[in-house]
């Protein structure tokens, strides 16, 4: 009676990956890839990547940093050929990458003298290829830590000088392509792909088409955009053929790409004195939405006119430099003291220190 009511423990379930080292069952792949496992895979995976709305860049850093993986040798294994590794079935991937058989570590041994922003970005790239296989990603790969980085921005002497740059240059965009990055805070890709047809000139304004995740939204010009703008037009229908509709052409009529607007940022950054690297689309971009906030913007604000999906990325902004904390420090100072000097008086306090607000910078040489 007493053996009646004690049950005898039933072994764990192994976990899929676990299984397959001990037994020699077929591979279990997911239900939506199993018509597909004799395909080869790339064109299988990118068709993954687009459904999954990402970007072209971010495509074309996951190929990139998946092929080390893909290729990495386990003692025993030849080399692997290129015609071998895209012709590389879904299945027989699948039971190259199976992560218990020690590739995956090798990789992440290879790859560990990245800088950890590079690293995280691989492991990223790894951990969503790997689970689109239907596996499951070993627990010890971890992403790297990484310090809390403040987004780089230019003093309002920088601007200056990077605007004085643009207005003199010898590439007839490079006024406009600044200044937009600046009033507008798009992104050099979103630069890139806009069209004449996306700009309204009655409203002062423009609708990016696809941007980062796929998503649109609107953009404001201010007036000193829409004279540069104004400006470029005529150079434009100089340059362009006539069934070419992006905004920005370069001086053969393309359309401008993501490399050549860096290749312009460089010299720009050549002629107004800054340190080679500094001056970046990017930075551009923080310049805005740092003036923004500086101008007293709010955050949801900021997060729509950025494009940001979520507002934890808008929330770095609220990590003000010391330079600034000291700007306001001493600005509040003096007007406390003017204040019980002058109580009925108020006297304008002088700047000392520089800014990344865009507010008031005008080229000197236009």
């Amino acid at each position: 009676m007493e053996n009646r009511g004690m049950r005898t423990p039933q072994p764990k379930a192994r976990r899929p990956s676990q299984q397959r080292l001990v037994d020699d069952s077929p591979l279990n792949l997911p239900a939506r890839l199993v018509h597909l496992r004799h395909l080869p895979w790339i064109e299988c995976y990118q068709r993954q990547l687009q459904a999954e709305s990402k970007s072209e860049n971010t495509q074309k850093s996951y190929f990139y940093g998946l092929r080390p993986l893909v290729e990495t040798l386990l003692p025993g294994e030849d080399v692997m050929d290129e015609s071998a590794y895209e012709s590389l079935t879904i299945e027989a991937l699948a039971q190259r990458m199976e992560p218990m058989n020690g590739r995956l570590d090798v990789w992440a041994h290879s790859i560990a003298g990245l800088r950890p922003t590079t690293f995280n970005a691989r492991i990223a790239a790894a951990r969503h290829f790997i689970k689109w296989l239907g596996l499951r990603w070993p627990d010890h790969l971890q992403r790297a830590r990484t310090g809390k980085r403040l987004p780089r921005t230019l003093t309002r002497r920088e601007l200056t000088s990077v605007l004085d740059a643009a207005s003199v240059s010898e590439d007839p965009a490079a006024a406009l392509v600044v200044t937009m990055m600046l009033d507008t805070g798009m992104r050099v890709s979103e630069i890139c792909g806009l069209n004449l047809s996306d700009i309204d000139f009655d409203d002062d304004s423009a609708r990016v088409l696809g941007g980062k995740g796929d998503k649109d939204r609107m953009v404001l010009f201010t007036q000193r955009t829409v004279s540069r703008l104004v400006a470029w037009l005529p150079i434009r229908e100089r340059l362009s053929p006539v069934d070419e509709e992006a905004c920005f052409i370069n001086r053969r009529g393309r359309r401008i790409q993501p490399r050549g607007v860096q290749r312009m940022m460089d010299a720009l950054a050549e002629e107004a004195g800054l340190p080679k690297g500094k001056l970046t689309p990017h930075v551009l971009r923080h310049n805005f939405a740092t003036g923004l906030l500086e101008r007293g913007a709010d955050l949801v604000t900021i997060q729509r006119l950025m494009g940001h999906a979520t507002i934890a990325t808008t929330r770095v902004y609220l990590e003000i430099s010391d330079q600034t904390l000291r700007e306001v420090y001493h600005r509040a100072q003096a007007l406390r003291e003017d204040m019980n000097e002058h109580p009925h008086e108020t006297v304008p306090v002088e700047e000392t220190t520089p800014s990344t607000s865009t507010a008031g910078i005008v080229d000197s040489r236009g």
